[in-house]
């Protein structure tokens, strides 16, 4: 038995980081820690947003399950889900939680072991989230100028990161019980200001994304919704270079945090012995398509880094099956030789084969920004975004791995198998009505209080 310490980090697109072939970002400890272990090709979250997606990993359920929609947090009284810091707990595993928990219910009550730092998200979180008719964020716009140098930019992340190197090398070498303990960033997430170090450590960084608005994927209309919802189109070449630019030494610096928990770790003998993971929640579409940050199944908005070393994965090993985060999270469970409810999904990481072209994983999306829900099934090469309202997408991610050619029109019987894998998951037009109904009723909660 292992103990297993999880970082997490917010908005990190996985191509963003030399462990998955960017050409000039530094990212050392990443690097270190896929020499380690094995780094995970093709990683999910389970809906691309914070909330949704933090909640669906904290209880190993489906968004749709949970109706964690969006990142408005009111009437979550009933969501009473078990967390496998309450279950791991229960079962004599020390768990702690360190930092942002974003989740349905406030840190209190997610029965963890211990909690240090927590930060809530205030009630009633985003009121931004009405899709019929579509809100519009007045301030979008705004936000393209938050970027660049600055003396003290990162906010309480290396408050974070002290906390726990101080609870690694101290109370971790005495407690005399096996413990899980994540610890939760705020970065890369926007706004991309950065230490002046950083900044100048990337003046090629400000660049353009290369995939723009003439794409096919770029006019899909939940494409056209979500630049509309965040005024996209008014961002200027400056405020985009600046903003991409900003965006790589947000992740470098998250790199030096993980550096920092390695060190501990090393420092105090304990590496060799304890699986250490690093993963996001989401990634960050960063201008492709003229898209910025996530709301989107596009592969830069759902995906995530996955890395992860100790006893139980593989040393120098790169595994192109698909998995998600709700896999992670199953993976905390096996290193403890705890059982999950038979309620939540997903399968240890220590259990996926390296290449299995057979398996499937699922996203979802019923967030701010598009009209409806959509939904996303990914098996081998093969991935179908299946919308609501609006036409289907398929790639092949093999022969396109940027997405920009849909072939859902010529492979219409892959598209109806798929099909038929997502509703063995859900009712896709079922779960869009409940959504769109409980948006309905926490708007009105929202509106009879006066809580915009």
């Amino acid at each position: 038995m292992s103990n297993t310490l999880l970082l997490m980090s917010d908005e990190h697109n996985p191509r963003y980081a030399a462990s998955y072939g960017h050409p000039f970002i530094r990212t050392p400890n990443m690097e270190r820690l896929a020499r380690m272990g094995a780094v995970y090709e093709n990683a999910y979250c389970t809906s691309p947003l914070c909330m949704p997606s933090r909640s669906s990993f904290m209880s190993g359920l489906w968004v749709h399950e949970m109706q964690t929609y969006s990142n408005c947090n009111v009437l979550m009284e009933d969501a009473h889900y078990p967390t496998y810091g309450r279950l791991l707990a229960e079962a004599g595993v020390h768990t702690l939680h360190i930092g942002k928990t974003d989740v349905y219910q406030p840190g209190e009550a997610l029965g963890f072991s211990e909690m240090r730092r927590v930060l809530d998200r205030p009630l009633p979180g985003d009121t931004n989230h009405r899709r019929q008719p579509l809100a519009i964020r007045r301030d979008a716009a705004q936000r393209a100028d938050q970027f660049g140098p600055r003396d003290d930019p990162w906010g309480d992340d290396p408050l974070l990161i002290d906390e726990a190197v101080a609870w690694l090398t101290g109370p971790a070498l005495t407690l005399g019980k096996p413990w899980v303990v994540a610890v939760n960033l705020d970065n890369p997430h926007f706004p991309h200001y950065v230490t002046p170090e950083l900044w100048d450590m990337y003046p090629e960084g400000g660049d353009l994304p290369e995939h723009g608005l003439d794409c096919e994927s770029a006019q899909h209309p939940y494409a056209q919704d979500l630049r509309t919802h965040f005024q996209a189109e008014q961002f200027t070449e400056e405020q985009v270079r600046g903003l991409r630019r900003g965006y790589l030494g947000c992740v470098t610096f998250v790199d030096q945090q993980l550096g920092r928990l390695l060190d501990a770790l090393e420092r105090t003998g304990q590496l060799a012995s304890t699986n250490v993971v690093y993963t996001s929640d989401h990634g960050e579409m960063l201008g492709k398509f003229g898209m910025w940050w996530k709301c989107s199944l596009y592969e830069d908005s759902a995906r995530v880094p996955l890395i992860a070393a100790g006893p139980d994965f593989p040393v120098g090993a790169r595994v192109g099956t698909p998995v998600t985060l709700l896999d992670v999270q199953a993976s905390l469970f096996h290193t403890m030789g705890v059982s999950r409810p038979a309620s939540q999904h997903g399968s240890p990481l220590q259990e996926v084969k390296a290449d299995d072209a057979e398996r499937i994983v699922f996203s979802e999306y019923h967030g701010h920004g598009t009209r409806s829900g959509a939904y996303m099934i990914r098996q081998g090469p093969w991935k179908l975004i299946w919308y609501v309202e609006g036409p289907q997408q398929l790639f092949n991610l093999e022969e396109d791995p940027e997405e920009l050619h849909n072939l859902a029109e010529a492979n219409s019987d892959r598209v109806r198998r798929m099909s038929g894998q997502l509703r063995r998951i859900c009712d896709p037009e079922l779960e869009s009505r409940r959504a769109h109904a409980f948006e309905a009723k926490q708007l009105a909660y929202i509106a009879s209080r006066g809580m915009y």
